[in-house]
């Protein structure tokens, strides 16, 4: 079998029908804290969220006729972002009334938060166990 490497994670996709759509837009920009950024003409609506450079999110806007679930009840946990200042992050959390848990991997310097976006899919936040408020 010839050789095909991955080089590495690029982005990941989330369609919604417009109203959603705007909504996960804000809560990746004001929550998480991604940039909304530049993205090619596609026929479809849609924004390109950042993570510096790299456009890491990418929201789409589903068909008319396209019937998708506003629940991610399926076999999708989470996507991870690695992070800094988990202090005020977590400020922020409290300060919209989101809901997440904290987790510490065993072994490793990281802690976790965990939370759902507006149509159920789940976060992850990263952080070095030394950019804590504990």
């Amino acid at each position: 079998m010839p050789s095909m490497p991955v080089r590495g994670f690029d982005h990941y996709n989330l369609r919604a029908a417009r109203p959603l759509l705007d909504e996960l837009r804000d809560f990746y920009r004001d929550v998480v804290g991604l940039t909304v950024g530049d993205r090619p003409p596609f026929r479809r609506f849609g924004y390109w969220l950042y993570a510096g450079d790299h456009p890491v999110l990418h929201l789409a806007e589903a068909d008319a006729q396209e019937s998708r679930s506003t629940s991610a009840k399926n076999t999708f946990a989470h996507a991870a972002f690695e992070c800094t200042g988990r202090a005020a992050f977590e400020q922020l959390l409290h300060a919209r009334g989101i809901r997440y848990r904290v987790e510490r991997v065993p072994t490793t310097n990281q802690v976790q938060l965990f939370f759902e976006d507006p149509a159920g899919n789940g976060v992850e936040l990263g952080f070095d166990a030394a950019d804590s408020p504990d």
